[in-house]
């Protein structure tokens, strides 16, 4: 049994900012919550602070500062308020402390001169040609909460993925399974995190690891597209991994090829 992604949204609209959360263990990641669901509540509690009206997230930066568990408390703040931007704190804490903070910023659009878009999406297999990433039950908790696919078929933890991989990157489809969970920044966000690190790419027997940080960029959404399915494509890349940190780039599209998304996460590896 899972909790919808909607339902969560819903406790920050029907409790004062601050209040404690209720989230349940299918959004689990080892012994925090997964990071995209702590990113997505900072976004959302910030979404509530500006009330209405307020312009789209263009840009954020999320430091997972330590373990989201037991009850949680989420607040946000303004810290300052332009003429087109607003910069926004949110902060997540759990029952040892501070567990995220988020350094998000809004902005209304402005007329430009320039229209400049330069990031393709790969080449793929529909994605109802592609087997699921984890086999039923299998995997961390919050998986059960997503569909995700391989989307050039080849499952990712298996020999021939080891065997054919030239470098450490993933490249997946996945969508939200709650029907409900929209189109909006929070949802964005949390599925933007449902790939595991790249890094696994490169090791040779399981071990932890953990995203530090995390920044986003989020591109101007396009108009919505009738025949949308919810899929969006994911391509992470181990750029450098050295000293038990991983660097990498992450890029998101929809269904119909339109960049979505662009962020870098810096990982630390357990191996």
């Amino acid at each position: 049994m899972t909790t919808p992604f909607t339902t969560l949204l819903a406790q920050l609209a029907e409790a004062p900012d601050g209040s404690s959360l209720t989230v349940t263990e299918d959004w689990g990641q080892g012994r925090t919550l997964f990071g995209g669901i702590s990113a997505a509540l900072c976004v959302a509690s910030a979404e509530r602070t500006l009330g209405e009206g307020a312009p789209p997230l263009r840009s954020a930066q999320f430091a997972f500062i330590g373990p989201a568990s037991g009850p949680l408390r989420i607040s946000s703040e303004i810290l300052r308020r332009g003429k087109s931007t607003i910069f926004v704190q949110a902060d997540l804490h759990g029952e040892a402390g501070l567990a995220a903070r988020a350094i998000l910023t809004f902005g209304a659009a402005r007329q430009s001169s320039i229209d400049d878009t330069d990031l393709t999406a790969p080449a793929t297999l529909d994605p109802d040609q592609c087997s699921p990433l984890h086999p039923a039950g299998k995997g961390p908790g919050f998986v059960a909460n997503f569909e995700i696919r391989p989307a050039n078929g080849v499952a990712v933890f298996s020999r021939e993925a080891r065997e054919t991989a030239q470098r450490p990157d993933l490249l997946l489809w996945a969508r939200h399974r709650d029907a409900a969970a929209g189109i909006g920044a929070p949802a964005l966000i949390a599925l933007a995190d449902t790939p595991p690190p790249a890094a696994i790419r490169l090791m040779t027997t399981p071990a932890p690891i953990s995203t530090m940080t995390w920044m986003v960029d989020i591109l101007p959404p396009p108009p919505p597209s009738p025949d949308d399915r919810g899929w969006r494509l994911l391509r992470s890349s181990a750029e450098v991994t050295r000293e038990g940190y991983s660097s990498q780039a992450m890029s998101l599209w929809d269904e119909q090829g339109r960049p979505l998304v662009i962020g870098r996460q810096n990982i630390a590896v357990f191996s």
